[in-house]
């Protein structure tokens, strides 16, 4: 288990990529703490957990509101006595063109694609620097490196936070913290829906994953959940500020 005893959080945990991930490093070792908005999910993924042998528990957690992020790094630190791990996971999927998108769906993606993960490694950071080190993981997506059509708010947000992530690598790296950005591509999931709705439906959507992806597939979130798992351990351990694109291939396309 490269992950033993490892204290790790992670937001968004309730279903999706979240889960997977959380469920990942639980396998590999890891006491995870899944924050998830919804406490019924969030229940879930920590029955999941438990059933294949791991451990975990749920706090529910409304990653927008400062208080009970706060919160949740409190309590972790408390309980547990340190964080090794923090995967800020949580976002939100707003398509549209610039003259689509309504200026409060903007604002709705920063608060929740950028604003969020600032705070939770903002937060998280005082307590990995007095340790002597941790890895934080912030979800980006591969509309983080390239961009995708009508899809205004998303892309701007998701390469906001990538250039948040290695601005923070450069400035805490001397007390030994990486931080990097996960960018998954398709990854079939109910996250994807407002871009579903974007593209005219499903068959619409599988005929762009055929055509478009070099590997002519979605992802399964297991697969984005080992790039999780990489990223939390010292198997990258001399990796910080990057930009880790799991997409199959469709960046470079």
């Amino acid at each position: 288990m490269i992950l033993k005893d490892r204290i790790a959080i992670v937001t968004g945990a309730g279903s999706g990529i979240g889960r997977a991930g959380a469920r990942a490093l639980a396998l590999e070792g890891a006491n995870v703490i899944v924050a998830d908005l919804s406490a019924e999910k969030g229940g879930e993924t920590v029955a999941f957990i438990a059933a294949e042998g791991g451990r975990a528990s749920a706090l529910a957690t409304d990653v927008t509101d400062d208080a009970q992020l706060a919160e949740l790094i409190a309590r972790t630190v408390r309980d547990f006595g340190r964080l090794d791990i923090l995967h800020s996971h949580a976002g939100i999927q707003v398509e549209g063109t610039l003259e689509q998108v309504d200026p409060s769906g903007l604002t709705a993606s920063w608060e929740l694609n950028v604003r969020a993960h600032f705070m939770a490694a903002r937060l998280a950071m005082p307590q990995m620097r007095e340790q002597g080190g941790g890895s934080i993981i912030v979800t980006s997506s591969n509309s983080g490196v390239f961009y995708d059509r009508e899809m205004l708010a998303y892309a701007t947000t998701k390469h906001a936070v990538i250039a948040m992530v290695r601005q923070i690598a450069i400035d805490y790296g001397r007390y030994n913290v990486r931080i990097n950005a996960l960018c998954p591509g398709w990854v079939d999931t109910p996250f994807n829906e407002p871009f579903i709705r974007q593209m005219g439906g499903r068959q619409a959507i599988e005929n762009y994953v055929k055509e478009k992806i070099p590997l002519g597939r979605w992802a399964r979130p297991e697969e984005i959940a080992e790039a999780i798992v990489f990223l939390a351990s010292d198997r990258s351990s001399f990796m910080t500020g990057h930009a880790l694109v799991v997409d199959g291939g469709e960046a470079i396309a």
